[in-house]
C-alpha cells in the first residue's frame, strides 16, 4: 500500500466551502492500494477496540483520530482492476481499487469522511443502510450538491447502529456502479452483550457481489447492460482470481455479503450448514434463525451468514446460478449436444487447421482445452484442482478448513490431504451391465406412431362441439 502524502498539497483541488466546517487544517492522507490481494485484518491503533474483518481480495481503509472524530479519506477515481490473472479491467473505484476499501468503525463513533472526486464527471456517495442526518445521505441533487470533478466534500455523522452496510454513488449511478464504484462498511457493536445471540467470530470475512459486461479482448465495461453480464464477480474478481477463505478447524466463521448486481444470487456453501445471523436491518435474534446451505441475496441486500467450521477439507462456495460460475459467457450459442461433427470437421479443418469442435458432448471440454483467446480475456471455464480441471469461473471460490492454523493466518494452505479411504473411487470389480433393462417385451418402435410394437396403440379422438361457431 502506498500513501499519497502530496496529493492534496494544492488548495485548488479542495472545495473550501465544503471543507471549512470540518477543517482542523489538513485533510487526512488517502492511502492507495495497487494489488488485488486479500490484506490481513487491520487492528485499530486508536479509538475503541474491535476485532476487524477481512475483505476478500480487498483491504480496510486506515483512519486517524482528530479531536474525537474518526477521519477517513476516499478518492473516487479511474482504476485498473485485475479481474483474474490474464485479464485487467479499466474501472472506476476508490483509492486505487474496485471495490473501494472497507470502512470499519464502532457503534457510537463520530465519523468524518473526506471524498475527493478525480472522475471526469460529478459524483456523490450514499451510505447504504445507515441512520444519519438527511443532508449526509449522499443523494446528489436531493440531499446535497453533486461533488464536481477536482473538489472534496465532507460527510459527518455518528455510526448509530451496528451491522453490515455498503457505500456507492447516488449520482449517474447507472454508469458509476456499472463501472465498479462501491465499497463495504462494517459498524462493530460497542457492547456485543446487548445484542441477542451475537457472538464474536474467529474469522470475519466480507465481500460484494458485482458484475460486468466486458467484450472479449476489451477492458472497459458496457454500462447499458441490464442483465446479460458476462463476468460475475466477487469484489471485482472472478475465479480463479478469487482468494480462498481459509479458516481453522472449529472456528466460528462469519461471512458478510452485499449484493450490488442487477439480479439475485443464491449463495451456496458445501459441507456445512449456516444461519443468516445478520441482514440489512441488523442482527437476527436466535429465535428467528434457521439452518441453511443456500441463501438468496436480492439486489441491494446484505446478509451475514455464520457457521462453525467443524468439517476439515476444501469446500466449494459459490453462486448456485450455473451461468454465474462461468466467465465471458456468450448468450446466443446454439446447443450442439448429440450432433455428429465428424464429417464436417474433416472438411473445415482443410480450410481452418486450428478449428475445434465445441459442445458436441456437453461443455466440459471447455475446462480442459487450451483455446486461443483474445488478449485480456478469461476462459469461460477454468481452474485446476488436485484431481483435474474444475470447470468453473465467476462467482466461485473454496472455503479451506484446516487444523492448527494460527489466529490471523490467512495464507492458502494448498490442497487438502484426504485421509485414506475418503475419496470417491472407480469401481474395479465385476463389470456392470450398463444397458438399460427393457420396460416391456416389445423392443421395436413403430415409426408411424412412435410406440413400441406389441404395446396397445393409444389413439385420442377429439370431437369439436357443434355449437362453437367461432373456432
Amino acid at each position: 500500500m502506498n500513501s499519497r502524502r502530496n496529493f492534496l498539497m494544492g488548495s485548488a483541488l479542495i472545495g473550501a466551502a465544503a471543507v471549512s466546517k470540518a477543517a482542523m487544517g489538513a485533510v487526512p492522507e488517502a492511502p492507495l492500494m495497487d494489488k488485488p490481494d486479500m490484506a490481513p485484518p487491520l487492528y485499530p491503533k486508536a479509538g475503541r477496540p474491535y476485532r476487524p474483518v477481512v475483505t476478500l481480495n480487498g483491504w480496510t481503509l486506515p483512519f486517524r483520530m482528530n479531536n474525537g472524530w474518526k477521519e477517513f479519506h476516499l478518492i473516487a477515481e479511474p482504476v485498473i482492476r485485475e479481474i483474474a490473472p490474464g485479464m485487467k479491467a479499466r474501472l472506476w473505484g476508490y483509492n486505487g481499487q474496485s471495490p473501494g476499501p472497507t470502512i470499519e468503525v464502532v457503534e457510537g463513533d463520530k465519523v468524518r469522511i473526506f471524498v475527493t472526486n478525480k472522475l471526469p464527471e460529478h459524483t456523490a456517495v450514499h451510505w447504504h443502510g445507515q441512520r444519519l442526518p438527511a443532508g449526509m445521505d449522499g443523494v446528489g441533487g436531493l440531499t446535497q450538491k453533486q461533488i464536481p470533478p477536482g473538489k472534496t466534500y465532507v460527510y459527518e455523522f455518528e455510526a448509530r447502529r451496528p451491522g453490515t452496510f455498503m457505500y456507492h454513488p447516488h449520482a449517474d449511478e447507472m454508469t458509476q456502479m456499472a463501472m465498479g464504484m462501491m465499497g463495504f462498511w462494517v459498524t462493530h457493536p460497542k457492547d456485543p452483550s446487548k445484542i441477542p445471540g451475537y457472538r464474536e467470530a474467529d474469522r470475519d470475512f466480507c465481500f460484494l457481489l458485482n458484475a460486468y459486461d466486458i467484450e472479449p479482448g476489451s477492458a472497459v465495461p458496457k454500462i447499458m447492460t441490464m442483465l446479460d453480464f458476462n463476468l460475475w464477480t466477487w469484489n471485482s474478481r472472478a475465479f480463479p482470481g478469487i482468494d480462498p477463505l481459509v479458516v481453522g478447524l472449529n472456528d466460528r466463521v462469519r461471512i458478510r455479503i452485499g449484493n450490488l448486481t442487477m439480479t439475485n444470487h443464491p449463495i451456496h456453501l458445501h459441507g456445512h450448514e449456516f444461519v443468516v445471523a445478520g441482514t440489512d436491518g441488523g442482527w437476527v435474534p436466535p429465535s428467528a434463525r434457521w439452518p441453511e446451505v443456500t441463501t438468496d441475496i436480492a439486489v441491494g441486500q446484505m446478509r451475514a451468514i455464520e457457521f462453525d467450521a467443524t468439517e476439515p477439507g476444501d469446500w466449494a462456495f459459490h453462486c448456485h446460478k450455473s451461468h454465474h460460475t462461468m466467465n465471458a459467457m456468450g448468450h446466443n450459442v446454439p446447443t450442439m449436444i448429440g450432433v455428429d461433427h465428424r464429417e464436417v470437421v474433416t472438411k473445415i479443418t482443410k480450410l481452418i487447421p486450428d478449428y475445434m469442435v465445441m459442445g458436441e458432448r456437453g461443455m466440459a471440454d471447455m475446462g480442459e482445452m487450451e483455446m486461443p483467446l483474445p488478449d485480456n480475456t478469461l476462459p469461460m471455464m477454468t481452474g485446476q484442482g488436485q484431481f483435474g480441471p474444475l470447470e468453473m469461473g465467476g462467482m466461485f471460490t473454496v472455503v479451506k478448513v484446516r487444523e492448527g492454523l494460527k489466529k490471523d493466518d490467512y495464507k492458502d494452505p494448498g490442497h487438502y490431504k484426504f485421509p485414506a479411504g475418503t475419496v470417491a473411487y472407480e469401481w474395479a470389480g465385476k463389470p456392470l451391465n450398463v444397458d438399460r433393462a427393457p420396460t416391456s417385451r416389445a423392443t421395436e418402435i413403430n415409426p408411424a406412431t412412435g410406440n413400441a410394437v406389441g404395446k396397445r396403440e393409444i389413439t385420442v379422438d377429439v370431437k369439436k362441439p357443434t355449437n362453437h361457431k367461432h373456432h
